[in-house]
């Protein structure tokens, strides 16, 4: 995306995945290490598997595709690869959110918002988690909120969505977890980031930043 547009096209969004692919890949090592303090231990290599195995079906899609169509790509793969929680959440996450792309060509602010929305709702809705429960939702929530309140501008509302993420995540820390694994813990979770936080901040700023 160049300076002045105002849409997200399918390449914009192939783009976004290829760069999600390169930065989880290389935040795997970090992103396990969170997950083993207070999870599986398999995040980071759950999800590089996840994205390394949609780079290598995003070339099946059109030459221009929708971004429905490369969210609905990347939604089923990652249910057919990831293990553990991941797989389903963000599954479910891409996948709600290219029904609610549907067949846009592009998508300006407010279906960007939708998107943002229907991701959230649908790892809601799978997870059955609430805010402050110590889950991916403590950064898709806020990031939710901040994209909505940017306005017109499609960009604002990406760097809305990725800071506010990325805020959500930290203030994962002092929580105790009431869902997943984590949840056993009890007070022992405190102090320590949520991983599916962490990783849908990675995701969000990455679309940010994606050109």
């Amino acid at each position: 995306m160049t300076a002045g547009e105002t849409t997200l096209d399918g390449a914009w969004t192939r783009r976004w995945i290829e760069a999600v692919a390169a930065a989880v890949a290389e935040r795997k090592s970090a992103l396990t290490a969170l997950d083993r303090a207070i999870g599986d231990g398999d995040h980071g290599e759950n999800l590089d598997r996840g994205f390394q195995a949609v780079l290598g079906k995003l070339d099946a899609l059109d030459e221009q595709p929708t971004p429905g169509a490369v969210l609905k790509l990347v939604a089923t793969t990652l249910i057919s690869t990831v293990g553990g929680a991941a797989g389903p959440l963000y599954g479910t996450a891409f996948l709600k959110g290219a029904m609610a792309a549907g067949d846009r060509q592009a998508l300006d602010a407010a279906a960007l918002v939708e998107v943002l929305t229907a991701a959230r709702d649908g790892i809601v809705a799978r997870g059955k988690a609430e805010p402050n429960d110590k889950t991916m939702v403590d950064a898709w929530g806020p990031a939710v909120e901040a994209a909505a309140a940017a306005g017109d501008d499609v960009r604002a509302a990406l760097e809305a969505a990725a800071g506010a993420a990325e805020a959500g995540a930290v203030a994962t820390e002092p929580l105790v977890a009431h869902k997943g694994r984590a949840s056993y813990l009890g007070d022992r979770a405190i102090g320590h980031r949520d991983p599916g936080a962490e990783s849908s901040a990675l995701i969000l700023r990455v679309a940010a930043e994606t050109q």
